[in-house]
This record gives structure tokens, sequence and C-alpha cells, in this order.
């Protein structure tokens, strides 16, 4: 069977599916999960036995530690995949609730009534864990889901994708609900990109290589997110104190995050006494600071910021700083330069703070916050697929309401239009 052959086949089953999982009541969905996660913590050791092999194969094709250590399955990996499932089943289920329902004056009544989207194809890299969280998330949506994991992953993959296909027959639905794409070849990828007979919306998950390419050549609508290249501005107006706290968080929390600050603004007004202190704390974490010519004027240690740096997605211990005149000058550079991630003002200044909410063109833009709080279980959300800096179909951090959508409904009583 050729690649389109095989996609076509496993696109057929996931359409047949999907009817039947789209009218699945949420307590079905739940005991699906509840077994999927029994039956994942039951198999736990043969779990490990199939991520060994793909341990050996990483070390073999000379994969780097950290590569490595995100693939690796541990006892506790397994009961976080676990527990993370029990957590999905809590939510509450997006699909049929209806709102905005109103009596028109010809006496109908008309509203709205979330629905999944159908079939979502999922390309990922790595982490064996996004084969049960994207799976969990797609089931209690409603979305039969399709999966391409890495080839590097692809016995731990499989696997965990047995133990799905075992939890959704458990508990009374297809298999197919959930299907895991064998085939390591590349090629495949493009008969999923361009199967939009059978999937509704690609989600691309991995490094932005990947998404490049899925954008590029995906001829199916997608949810992504290239860069996260954020940014705190420090107002004339800031609680410096607070501004410190949030600029060491944004930064220093986690580097290799699509959420963590990779520039900070400075209002000009307060650049002298706010650099220094807070230089000294990145100073303790061996960050690498790169800045404009004022602020190495000021930062004698400061190495010289190019142009390249501020659209630059560092995800490491480096920030770029520049000291901006004010806040409209702030937010043009942010609206230039960032990638319409997340973005933070610090100000103590009630109207400035509604401005920057409003003017600023991010999925999420902040008052006097981290802008490590842009995530779907920080916005009450529970787990999410992943972030989306697009304007459609979702924004910002995806959970189980960014996998459904909405449709009219019309209740009538034998009204008929005049």
């Amino acid at each position: 069977m050729n690649h389109n052959e095989y996609m076509t086949k496993v696109g057929q089953k996931a359409r047949a599916a999907s009817s039947i999982l789209a009218a699945a009541e949420a307590a079905q969905k739940n005991q699906a999960l509840a077994t999927i996660a029994a039956l994942l913590i039951e198999k736990t050791t043969w779990l490990q036995t199939e991520n060994a092999k793909d341990l050996q194969a990483g070390k073999e094709k000379g994969l780097d530690d950290a590569m490595l250590d995100r693939l690796t399955l541990t006892a506790q990996g397994v009961e976080n995949m676990a527990d993370g499932l029990r957590q999905i089943a809590a939510l509450a289920d997006p699909v049929g609730e209806i709102n905005d329902l109103s009596y028109r004056p010809s006496g109908i009544q008309v509203g709205k009534m979330r629905v999944p989207l159908g079939v979502i194809g999922i390309i990922y890299e790595s982490r064996p864990n996004v084969t049960a969280d994207a799976a969990a998330l797609c089931l209690k949506s409603g979305n039969a889901t399709v999966l391409r994991g890495g080839s590097e992953a692809i016995h731990s993959n499989k696997a965990i994708a047995l133990c799905v296909k075992e939890g959704l027959e458990a508990a009374g639905l297809p298999g197919e609900c959930v299907q895991v794409l064998e085939s390591t070849d590349r090629a495949l990828v493009g008969e999923l990109l361009r199967a939009q007979e059978y999937i509704d919306v690609i989600i691309p998950r991995g490094g932005k290589g990947l998404i490049e390419r899925v954008s590029k050549d995906s001829l199916i609508p997608v949810i992504k997110h290239l860069d996260g290249i954020c940014h705190v501005y420090v107002d004339a107006e800031a609680d410096l104190a607070k501004a410190s706290d949030v600029a060491f968080n944004a930064k220093t929390h986690r580097y290799g995050v699509c959420n963590a600050m990779e520039t900070l603004l400075v209002s000009e007004s307060v650049a002298v006494e706010f650099l220094p202190e807070v230089a000294a704390r990145y100073a303790t974490k061996d960050v690498e600071l790169r800045g404009c010519e004022k602020t190495c004027a000021i930062l004698t240690d400061c190495k010289t910021a190019t142009d390249e740096d501020w659209g630059e997605e560092y995800l490491a211990p480096v920030l770029a700083i520049k000291i901006v005149d004010d806040m409209a000058d702030a937010i043009q550079h942010i609206n230039r330069y960032g990638s319409h991630h997340t973005d933070t003002i610090m100000t103590q200044d009630y109207s400035k703070a509604r401005q920057f909410l409003r003017q600023v063109d991010s999925s999420s833009v902040m008052v006097n916050a981290s802008t490590r709080f842009a995530d779907g279980f920080e916005y009450g959300l529970g787990a999410e697929i992943g972030i989306s800096t697009d304007k459609l179909h979702a924004r910002g951090p995806v959970g189980l309401e960014g996998l459904t959508t909405l449709k009219y409904i019309v209740l009538g009583d034998g009204h008929i239009r005049q």
C-alpha cells in the first residue's frame, strides 16, 4: 500500500469515527479517559520496554542528551500522563453547550451550539507524552485525531496508542477515534497535510522548522505559533520593585519556553534607577545582556545589541534590553518586532494600562504580571494543545473550547417566514 492509499484509509476511518464521537455523551468520554489512564499505569513496564527501543535507536543516531532526556519515559512520566488524562476527564465538556439563545420578532429562537471541529491532525516531535495529551484533549472535545509523532519516538507512541485504543473500545467508542501513523517516512507528513477531504485542522507541535514546513505545505487550516518573542515594558509609572520581580521571573523562571521574555523595554525616565538593580539580579543567573546604546551607557558590562536581537527568540539565558522614549515607543517596538505571543506592561497608571491592552496586537496582553502566565492551566483552561498566535480560528492557549467551533441553532414550532 502506498502512502496515498494508506492516508486515505486512515482518513476514512477517522471521519467515520468522528461522527460517532461527536454524538458521545460526556460520561462515555470520561469513562474512556479513566480506562486509558488505568491502562497506562498497568502497562508501565511494557511502555518503558518499548521506550527503551527508541532510546537505544536515538543513541545510535547520535541524539544529544537533551533530546534523549525529552524522549525518556520514566515511571513517574507514565504516572504524569495518567494524571493528565484524569484532569481532562474532570473538565467541563464544551460539546453541546448552547449560548446566546434569544427570541426574534418572528417568534423563533436563535442561539449558538458548541460542536467539535471533526478530525484533527497533530504533528509533533520527541516527547511521547504528547501522544496521550493530544489524544485526551481531542477525545474530550469530541474530535477524532490522527497523530504523527517524531520517528525517534515511534515505538513509544505506538505503545501509548494501543493503550488509548483499548480504553476507547472498552468504553464502547471506536478505536479509530485516535490513530497514530505507523510509518516514519517523512513523505507521509506531506500526505497528511494534503488530506483535506478527511482532516479539518492541523496542529503542529515542535520546533520552528517543523511549524514553518507545516504552514508552508498544508492545504488544511493550521493552528500554530512560530516564535515566542515576548516583551516586558517597564513604564515611567511602574512600581519598580514589582517590575524587577516580574522582569526577573519572566526571563529566568524557564528559558526554553515560548512564554519566556526575550526583550525588556524600559522607559528612559526610570532606566538609570531600574536597570542596575535588575541587571544585578540577572547576573546571579548568568544571563547575558545585550542592550541598545543607551542601555550600554548605563550597564557597562552589557553587550551591544544588533538589529537582529530585537527579533530573536533566544530560548536561553540571553536577554535583549532597549530603552524607549515612552509607552507609544514601546508599543511601536512590540508590534514591529514581536511575534504576537505575549507582552506585558508594568505600570500603576490605569489609563496607560488600558491603552496598552487595546493597542498591542498579541494573543495575550498583560498588566503587571509575568509573561510566564500565558498558559492554558494558568488561564483556567485545564490542559492545552498549544498556543496560537493566529487570529483565526483560535488565539492564545488552545484548550477544549479552542478545539470546538460554533453553529447556529434555530428553535421554532412550525414557524414560517412571512
